[in-house]
């Protein structure tokens, strides 16, 4: 019982943080496709409401800690403006899960200011797909390795 509630939780958290990191945790932990796909978008979509609902005091305590000092005119923060100026919030939301982190994608669409419900449906839309498509190029390339 524990055991699989710590497999269930590995994936999980991995998850919040990194969504890749979700499938690849569901494998090695024995968990079934469809379990690595829930608890991998459960765990994205964890991160996406707690930076969206809560996120002001979340943001302010980031930035304060982990950005003291940085350059904010980089090259990264320019292709987030141009992904943002080109795809808008859709964009944004459907790339979270393979180029953004999940906490990377939700600070970006709740600061350019995007409406709370949006960004929820979107990145639920996108969770739930990534999850689909890594897990089951995650499970589908077991075969190569056994």
């Amino acid at each position: 019982m524990y055991g699989l509630l710590l497999k269930y939780l590995s994936v999980y958290l991995l998850s919040m943080v990194k969504f890749v990191a979700g499938p690849l945790a569901g494998l090695a932990s024995g968990l079934s496709y469809l379990e690595t796909v829930l608890f991998t978008a459960s765990g994205m979509m964890s991160t996406v409401l707690l930076f969206t609902f809560f996120g002001k005091p979340l943001r302010g305590f980031l930035l304060r800690t982990l950005w003291k000092d940085k350059k904010r005119f980089t090259k990264r923060n320019r292709r987030f403006v141009t992904i943002w100026k080109k795809w808008g919030m859709f964009g944004v939301c459907f790339l979270t899960p393979v180029i953004f982190s999940p906490i990377g994608g939700a600070l970006l669409a709740n600061l350019f200011g995007g409406p709370k419900k949006q960004i929820v449906l979107y990145m639920l839309f996108s969770a739930v797909f990534w999850g689909f498509i890594t897990s089951g190029i995650v499970f589908s390339a077991k075969h190569f390795y056994n």
